[in-house]
């Protein structure tokens, strides 16, 4: 099979976009591994699938696979790709489009200035909606990690985080806790691992361990759960300014009840053919 596809990327959070409206896509989660795979094949994040809407009043539908194959509800970098993607490609002339996620519709925006500023939706707090096994609806909980206890806020942007406010971002462990808070038995869907360190009310430094992923360069819903986690726990002030080890996002939230946006860059490095098997 050969299918044609574009390499983005969101402050280094990169991609492998895949148009299914015009070619015929066919893709198992052992061709997503090979795509994704740095070595033998294009090497990503996570895959981005294009398609047709199937909501009328909807533009299109997007699908985003991780690098281990699995398919997941929402990439906040990654629906800024999507932006750049159909209107570069020619899919849609409209600076405002709707789109369809795992996670529900989201609308997203073409600025004049070339960012884009994504409507992520209104965080969830509920355990049983992130998922997180609690009987707290606590804004901090606790959550034991290899003899430690981590007071995390647990929120969904779409995708489940478990953020955590720490000194000094550049020496989180970030690679010791992130696959352990990962798989944690009591996020039953696994979840983002996101460290936190409050620069001042507008500004923060973040990494993010993705699920399926590992570490990435940035995190989009990252970047809003950790925005969102700072604020209610009175430590930010909306807007903030997001510095990640790709770049910067800035995230506005009026408080619960209400979507946060998102806007950033979003940026197309090659386009080009490949052969699967």
């Amino acid at each position: 099979m050969k299918l044609r596809f574009s390499k983005m990327h969101g402050l280094g959070n990169d991609f492998v976009v895949i148009d299914a409206i015009r070619q015929q896509v066919d893709l198992t989660p052992a061709r997503v591994r090979f795509l994704a795979d740095r070595h033998f094949g294009v090497g990503c994040d996570q895959l981005l699938l294009v398609e047709r809407a199937q909501q009328a009043g909807i533009d299109f539908r997007y699908r985003i696979f991780n690098a281990d194959g699995g398919e997941v509800e929402q990439c906040g970098n990654g629906a800024r790709c999507f932006v750049r993607f159909v209107l570069d490609q020619g899919l849609t002339a409209k600076r405002q489009i709707r789109v369809e996620t795992m996670s529900g519709v989201i609308t997203l925006t073409a600025e004049d200035d070339g960012e884009i500023t994504v409507n992520m939706g209104v965080p969830v707090f509920d355990p049983a909606r992130i998922p997180f096994d609690s009987a707290s609806d606590a804004f901090v909980q606790p959550l034991d990690v290899a003899g430690m206890t981590l007071p995390i806020t647990a929120v969904s942007m779409g995708n489940p985080h478990a953020v955590q406010v720490v000194a000094d971002v550049d020496a989180a462990p970030v690679a010791q806790q992130g696959p352990l808070i990962e798989s944690h038995t009591r996020f039953p869907a696994r979840v983002n691992a996101g460290f936190v360190q409050v620069v001042d009310a507008h500004h923060i430094r973040l990494r993010v361990h993705e699920r399926g992923a590992g570490e990435t360069l940035a995190c989009g819903t990252g970047a809003c759960a950790a925005v969102v986690a700072g604020v209610v726990r009175n430590l930010l002030d909306s807007p903030v300014r997001v510095t990640t080890r790709g770049g910067e996002l800035n995230i506005r939230w009026a408080g619960e009840g209400e979507p946060v946006y998102m806007t950033g860059p979003a940026v197309t490095v090659f386009e080009a053919d490949i052969h699967l098997e």
